[in-house]
């Protein structure tokens, strides 16, 4: 297999944009994305001030994370070691945006679909070079070909042993910048001035995080927008899922304790509960797509490193049980429900977990791969379950409300303590800029909202309803709406802020 990589030459760049415009003239590139594109920055002082220049792109990974997530491998790599990309197997997930340290993929606003620079991958084939490498007047981007030893570009790179971009992701990127500033390829490094100088339609401002000293070491004066890939319906995704897990893990829980007799309050009335909020999950992941009408290109085309495609097998299976245990209520079967409890918990469980390891591969957004995450979302599920246990009890007759009540507070605690170590500690650049804005930025308030209405209100209200009442009282269904209403102001701020932290 061939491999093929770029050297970027800053020293000779000009900043002319041919490469852009050749790149969008080439593949029919819309207004509004690109490809490839041209960033400016400046360092110093005025009057000595110096501009350089640094074309971003693809780079082309030996392991790049956005095949490794792409559910239909709509992403992959070609015979000739090109990371090349189908519109026809693309459904529009924006799974491959968030895993891509580089900010190098974008959805086409004409097809719904994900695209990027694929090294013109249709030139390559016939023996021609990238439009882009052609139309250069400096010369300035030129191809490696790793397996040719006479490249000359490929020599350039092992004398000179040439920096890339974010090698701390260990995607092993296949392009070189020879010359470059280091706050051109490092954005944390920058600051988009508010000033009103600045070229390009951009709004972001980084923010420097408290207990730090700033390092901000030149200013960007040229580069484009990124708009925020998953935004809402992610969001509410999270949180319905954990409704539909937790539930059951509560109806479990009493089957295992002898229970299972009620088979109308542990058996009919949590499942079909968790029926409607796995539908609920479902509508809000196809709604989210690009192409929602290609969903089933998730089942028929599965690309099983990717946990988008996972997490669809353990809401299926998930549904098959659920259909036993409504089954085993209607035909009044405690020997089934007793049966199917173990099993159902296990795959609730995993049904409330596997987002853990689907954020995990967005490699470009550091704050979804903490460790924290697969435990925070276990007991979210937890306290989601409880709290409509509390609902139900309004129209049912819910049994141990009071053990209920006392492992729903032990989830919010708990789920408190994992969101101050979150918050807190040593974190890396990228992180510390996420959780300043999530605590102390744009996502401030939705922050707040989910930890005072979501955690610390809920704790004192059942702990009231606790001393009032053995079982459930109105004080609890308030804080279980409260819950409900705080874990997903919680979630989107977390889920924003994952994904404010510029990557190119």
């Amino acid at each position: 297999m061939t491999r093929l990589g770029f050297l970027l030459d800053s020293e000779t760049c000009i900043g002319c944009h041919a490469c852009t415009v050749a790149c969008k003239s080439e593949h029919d590139v819309p207004l509004g994305v690109n490809r490839t594109w041209v960033k400016y920055i400046e360092t110093g002082e005025f009057p000595e001030t110096t501009r350089h220049f640094s074309v971003m792109r693809c780079n082309q990974c030996e392991d790049a994370p956005c095949m490794n997530i792409c559910p239909t491998s709509a992403l992959f790599r070609a015979a000739n070691g090109v990371v090349d990309f189908d519109d026809n197997n693309c459904i529009g997930c924006k799974g491959c945006m968030n895993a891509c340290p580089y900010d190098a993929i974008y959805i086409n606003p004409e097809t719904n679909t994900a695209n990027k620079c694929n090294f013109c991958n249709h030139r390559i084939e016939v023996g021609l070079e990238p439009s882009c490498v052609v139309v250069c007047p400096t010369h300035s981007i030129k191809v490696i070909d790793f397996d040719d030893a006479d490249n000359d570009a490929r020599r350039i790179v092992e004398r000179e042993d040439l920096p890339v971009r974010s090698p701390e992701q260990g995607t092993v990127p296949k392009v070189f910048y020879r010359g470059a500033n280091e706050a051109s390829l490092d954005p944390l490094l920058t600051a988009i001035p508010d000033d009103g100088l600045i070229w390009a339609d951009v709004t972001l401002q980084h923010p420097t995080p408290p207990n730090r000293e700033p390092d901000l070491v030149a200013r960007t004066t040229y580069t484009t927008a990124h708009a925020t890939t998953w935004q809402t319906k992610v969001s509410g995704y999270l949180v319905t899922k954990a409704v539909a897990a937790g539930v059951m893990l509560m109806a479990a829980l009493m089957v295992m304790l002898g229970e299972a007799d009620q088979t109308t309050a542990v058996g009919f009335v949590p499942a079909l509960i968790a029926v409607f909020f796995v539908v609920v999950t479902g509508v809000l992941l196809v709604a989210d797509l690009k192409k929602p009408s290609r969903f089933l290109l998730v089942l028929t085309r599965a690309n099983w490193s990717s946990w988008l495609v996972r997490g669809a097998y353990i809401l299926g299976l998930y549904a098959l049980l659920l259909g036993g245990w409504l089954l085993a209520a209607l035909l009044e079967s405690p020997q089934m429900l007793r049966i199917l409890a173990l099993p159902i918990a296990v795959v609730a469980a995993s049904t409330a977990g596997y987002t853990a390891f689907l954020f995990a591969q967005c490699e470009g957004r550091d704050l979804w791969q903490s460790q924290l995450l697969l435990p925070t979302l276990l007991v979210q599920a937890v306290a989601a379950g409880g709290s409509v246990w509390f609902i139900a009890d309004l129209f049912v007759d819910m049994p141990e409300s009071q053990l209920v009540r006392g492992i729903t507070i032990a989830a919010l605690v708990v789920n408190g303590l994992l969101v101050v170590l979150e918050i807190s500690g040593d974190h890396s650049r990228h992180v510390a800029l996420a959780v300043h804005s999530m605590t102390k930025g744009d996502q401030k308030t939705l922050f707040l909202t989910g930890i005072v209405g979501g955690l610390v209100l809920p704790v004192i209200l059942l702990a009231a309803g606790a001393m009032i009442d053995s079982q459930a009282s109105p004080l609890s269904c308030c804080a279980a709406i409260l819950i409900l209403g705080g874990m997903w102001a919680y979630e989107d701020s977390y889920v924003q802020a994952g994904q404010s932290v510029p990557l190119s």
